[in-house]
């Protein structure tokens, strides 16, 4: 993958970020073998059907992955919520693709297993609220992107992130450009061919006050036993500022 994109003059390297640490050199399953409960996904294809940059195998993509997850991990056609620019399925525009995302966090419950897929474009926008240190934000684009505008990772973290329930299993591969941070996690893998192991992202800033407890959670579960302390300590003391040391 890294070949083809330097081929074709992109910059951009692969990522797999993370809310806890991953070894990733093993085998990673999005549905653990012992988990009881409902498999839900959210899938989406988008072609930009008529519009200048479209695209042709997006729909393909997301018909593929629901083939996969039914035959391989046993997830069940009527769990799954299929958005593409097709005139047949839900039109992924962003008030269904948001809302999609918003019916899956409520549907779901501790033990249950979900998996999101995108494939379509993906974007920057110039950050509005200081919490990226590149100074943009990276961004789904719905098919009404024109009239409706992107959906900022700002967005997905609010939306999915935060109000996922304790004790959901949830996978999103996000294939677009600019995607590999989109859902602001704190644990990142760069792809670049050096890197060995996922770490602790330095830039991480959690901006996100209504999450810190969960994320301090994460923290000591994922062996960051002296950050999660410091971010127990300060939000106890009334200290926004522990979210920029983080």
């Amino acid at each position: 993958m890294r070949e083809i994109l330097k081929a074709q003059g992109y910059s951009q390297i692969p990522q797999l970020t993370s809310s806890r640490m991953v070894d990733v050199n093993k085998p990673l399953s999005f549905a653990p073998t012992d988990s009881k409960g409902t498999k839900r996904a959210v899938l989406i294809g988008i072609n930009y059907v008529g519009q200048e940059g479209e695209l042709s195998g997006c729909h393909n993509d997301a018909m593929n992955m629901k083939e996969y997850l039914m035959d391989v991990h046993g997830f069940k056609g009527e769990n799954m919520t299929i958005l593409l620019d097709d005139g047949v399925h839900i039109e992924p525009t962003r008030e269904n693709i948001l809302n999609a995302y918003k019916a899956l966090v409520q549907a779901s419950q501790a033990g249950d297993v979900c998996f999101c897929h995108y494939s379509g474009h993906g974007g920057r926008l110039r950050d509005e609220n200081g919490d990226e240190e590149d100074q943009y934000d990276e961004t789904l684009i719905p098919v009404d992107y024109a009239g409706a505008g992107q959906i900022r990772d700002d967005d997905l973290y609010k939306i999915v992130v935060a109000k996922m329930p304790q004790g959901v299993t949830l996978t999103c591969l996000m294939d677009c450009c600019h995607s590999g941070t989109v859902l602001d996690l704190p644990f990142k893998f760069v792809a670049d061919g050096e890197s060995t192991e996922m770490s602790f992202d330095g830039a991480f800033n959690m901006a996100h006050l209504e999450n810190l407890a969960n994320l301090a959670g994460i923290l000591l579960n994922s062996g960051v036993s002296g950050l999660a302390g410091h971010c127990i300590d300060e939000v106890a003391a009334g200290n926004a500022g522990c979210c920029n040391v983080l």
